[in-house]
């Protein structure tokens, strides 16, 4: 099905849930001068059709102590695609795509555990036939993404609308947080569904409205709940999408990861271990696009000795999705 056209409040719509997932239609109705039955009729077409659009919780890793890491995996061109299959089905992995002329396979992975890395990493990877290389990359510091997601930079809202739809800050420890069974079981509703019930939350916690609603604000007060949301980006004139991998002087790390956080482009960018210590995934309207950033954003960097590009031919996963044809 062809994906749906995005018009300019569908836009609105979209950055308001980006700001914060579970803002009551109500709410974001009162702000765009718009009735909140428009908005919900919006936000179920835009779930519905090509567009499959989703809002979902997300956990930020650091504030629980995880670590989470992309792997590239060469193959040979007939095993990519079964492969970037199988990890999808994983439910440690947040992101897997074919790139590379599909003899490549790039995943975002977050293992629960040290155990479950070892056990991927070091032994049922290694053991699988036709895989040619496995190079995994912690990702030590995130410069743009998580709770900022791309949505963020399409400026569909006002800034006086943003102001008004834009959640109080979050306020985190430096401490990892432990979480308890209830935390877990929550949060694994607003995984599959960030804008679920309140009547499903209770059912799954068997817990009190109260409670929940007490635990949603810790949960997102204290930066471990975050809300983003999934979507088809075609129609926002997005149809070329590339991971860079950048070779940087470590004294340019944090001026590089800044800068590339500033970039409309850039919908994620992170400082990895390896050679190539900071990556980030860019959309571009075409490859003449994205042969000027290339040349132009990304050359004009100070400290860049090199820039592997690799094009993304399809996202097999998103977050939670089931794999993608």
């Amino acid at each position: 099905m062809a994906p749906t056209e995005f018009d300019a409040l569908d836009r609105k719509v979209m950055q308001a849930l980006q700001l914060d997932g579970r803002a009551p239609f109500r709410r974001i109705a009162e702000v765009l001068g718009v009735s909140d039955q428009t908005v919900a009729r919006r936000y179920r077409r835009l779930c519905g059709g090509g567009t499959r659009l989703r809002v979902l919780g997300m956990v930020d890793q650091n504030r629980v102590g995880r670590t989470s890491w992309i792997v590239r995996l060469r193959c040979t061109p007939d095993a990519a695609e079964r492969l970037a299959e199988a990890l999808a089905r994983r439910p440690d992995t947040s992101y897997v795509a074919l790139e590379s002329g599909g003899t490549e396979v790039v995943t975002s992975m977050r293992p629960r555990s040290r155990e479950a890395r070892d056990e991927l990493l070091l032994h049922q990877l290694q053991r699988t036939p036709r895989i040619l290389s496995v190079s995994a990359h912690c990702i030590l510091h995130m410069f743009y993404g998580g709770a900022s997601g791309w949505l963020s930079k399409i400026q569909a809202l006002t800034p006086e609308e943003e102001s008004a739809l834009r959640p109080p800050p979050v306020d985190p420890s430096p401490e990892p947080v432990e979480l308890d069974d209830v935390d877990e079981r929550l949060l694994a509703v607003l995984y599959k569904d960030g804008r679920a019930s309140l009547g499903e939350l209770q059912s799954a916690t068997a817990q009190s409205e109260s409670v929940v609603r007490h635990r949603l604000d810790q949960l997102r007060s204290r930066g471990i709940l975050y809300y983003d949301v999934q979507y088809d980006s075609e129609p926002l004139g997005t149809h070329v999408e590339a991971m860079l991998w950048l070779t940087v002087a470590p004294s340019a790390l944090a001026a590089a990861g800044r800068a590339l956080a500033g970039h409309p482009e850039v919908s994620f960018a992170a400082a990895t271990t390896g050679s190539a210590n900071l990556v980030a995934a860019t959309q571009h309207r075409s490859g003449a696009s994205l042969y000027s950033y290339l040349s132009e954003r990304i050359g004009a960097l100070e400290g860049v000795y090199s820039v592997e590009t690799a094009l993304t031919l399809r996202q097999v996963k998103q977050l939670n999705y089931e794999p993608m044809r």
